[in-house]
């Protein structure tokens, strides 16, 4: 089985090579790797204590951050080396302030995991959720390397539950703790004879509390919203716009809209506004005299997770294609969550389901009773609000779990 997962990795390697003329995802995965020993060389500074921390993407590294910054504020001698696997993490954090060092993970190949590990010598290797590298994760068993997962979910469907997934339980069990979400986790390993497991939940409600900590007054989306209550649309694409218009549109004067889309480029937010047929205004161009405005659509990014504040319900994106994106944020605020019908990967989605404080839609009409029932049920409403606040702070607390029992 090795010889078929190194083989696996080869060809990875070589299609990426092949796409790269044709593809700027495949471009960066390869340009970013090139020299890599080389270019790390350079920033490994020889007798430093490194902490190794490996992110897939995006996702993994918003649950690994409130980690890295633990111990940055711990004041501890270690520093951190910081990998991603895919392109769409490292480009937006490669200038992450509170990583020592940042680069791409290179291939896992049996040549690449030793000139790596030895290159950095880590005194703790840590990977976020996902990323199961046999190589790398080998050698650090090899190498006598405290080696933990966190964050982890694991799911009946997975390789390792299967009955050739040997290899992959094998890669497992060189862990020397695995920190995972849930007790289904927890059960799933035990199935298979894995015991180096420990429940401590999601990082990502003690980064969520955090932002809210920290969030910054927007005293235009305050002076819009006025005394009327405002439902953002959060990270919204297309399918979900066009089911919140058609809303806005029949039922202009119920309530106050802003839209915070995941693209905000000239052409997507030109898109949106010809799908609004009531009064709007961009976020760039609000002014106090254009507060009659409806609907608001910010034309920037970085401001979302402070904009839920003046949020009375959130309608998160992304449950029409991928998945949806974060609906903790908004959680954390005490916000009822709406959300598309593809949120069954989502572990935080199904539990906001089951205790109200959110509801799922799959078209204008689910929409359209779902957001009536939250706006002429008071009661309905304070129960919702409730629940997604009380879901975010009852589940906090993994971060310092973690870090009290490794470093």
């Amino acid at each position: 089985m090795k010889v078929i997962y190194n083989l696996g990795i080869f060809i990875y390697s070589l299609l990426a090579w092949l796409l790269l003329p044709f593809n700027n995802k495949a471009r960066a995965w390869i340009n970013g790797r090139k020299h890599w020993f080389a270019r790390l060389s350079q920033k490994i500074t020889p007798g430093e204590k490194y902490i190794w921390i490996h992110c897939a993407s995006l996702g993994e590294f918003e649950q690994g951050r409130p980690l890295i910054e633990a111990i940055k504020n711990a004041k501890t001698d270690f520093k951190i080396v910081l990998t991603f696997f895919s392109p769409s993490g490292y480009e937006i954090r490669k200038n992450y302030k509170y990583a020592d060092v940042i680069c791409y993970l290179p291939s896992d190949t049996p040549r690449n995991a030793v000139k790596f590990v030895s290159l950095v010598k880590p005194q703790i290797a840590i990977f976020v959720k996902y990323e199961f590298w046999n190589n790398y994760i080998s050698e650090i068993r090899k190498e006598g390397i405290p080696l933990y997962l966190i964050s982890g979910i694991f799911r009946k469907g997975q390789v390792f539950f299967r009955w050739h997934g040997a290899f992959f339980r094998e890669i497992l069990k060189k862990f020397t703790m695995i920190y995972v979400q849930d007790n289904l986790s927890l059960d799933l390993l035990g199935s298979i004879g894995i015991k180096n497991v420990s429940i401590a939940g999601d990082t990502r409600f003690d980064r969520v509390v955090r932002i809210a900590r920290d969030a910054k007054k927007i005293s235009q989306i305050e002076f819009f919203r006025g005394k009327e209550l405002l439902v953002l649309a959060g990270s919204s694409w297309k399918q979900d716009e066009e089911i919140i218009c058609g809303y806005i549109n029949k039922y202009p004067g119920k309530v106050k809209w802003v839209f915070a889309p995941h693209e905000v480029n000239m052409g997507n937010i030109e898109r949106l506004e010809k799908l609004i047929s009531v009064n709007h205004v961009r976020f760039s161009q609000f002014s106090e005299d254009k507060s009659d405005a409806r609907v608001m659509i910010i034309d920037n990014v970085g401001m979302l997770s402070s904009a839920y504040r003046y949020a009375y319900i959130a309608v998160v994106g992304g449950g029409f294609g991928k998945g949806i994106h974060n609906i903790l944020e908004p959680a954390s605020w005490g916000v009822p969550v709406l959300f598309g019908p593809n949120h069954g990967k989502f572990k935080e989605a199904a539990d906001l389901l089951a205790t109200g404080g959110a509801e799922s839609f799959d078209s204008y009409e689910s929409f359209k009773a779902i957001l009536d029932k939250l706006l002429d049920d008071n009661i309905l409403y304070s129960k919702a609000a409730a629940a997604a606040g009380n879901y975010v702070r009852e589940n906090t607390g993994a971060t310092d779990k973690i870090i009290k029992e490794i470093i």
